[in-house]
């Protein structure tokens, strides 16, 4: 009879990196309540040509309101921290 192998536990001092990835949502969830945070490139195509576009939070729709009159999306800005410090070092 084999004997079952177990996966090995982590290494005391090992570090695992898990790569972020922002996974695009359609829901009408809370993401309805806030403005998000595009990039610079996709504005026209949202806004503009009524295509769809992805917020840095991952939520994916086409733009038609005033992103003024809604409090800015905290993961988009939480995002948005990471990417100018991961730019900055």
């Amino acid at each position: 009879m084999e004997a079952m192998s177990t996966p090995e536990a982590p290494q005391i001092g090992t570090v695992e990196v898990l790569e972020h990835q922002t996974v695009p949502t359609t829901g009408d969830g809370d993401h309805e309540r806030f403005s998000h945070i595009i990039k610079k490139d996709d504005e026209m195509k949202g806004y503009v040509m009524g295509e769809p576009v992805i917020a840095l939070c991952g939520k994916k729709w086409v733009p038609t309101r005033d992103p003024q009159k809604f409090p800015v999306c905290p993961t988009c800005i939480e995002t948005l921290g990471r990417i100018r410090a991961a730019g900055s070092s």
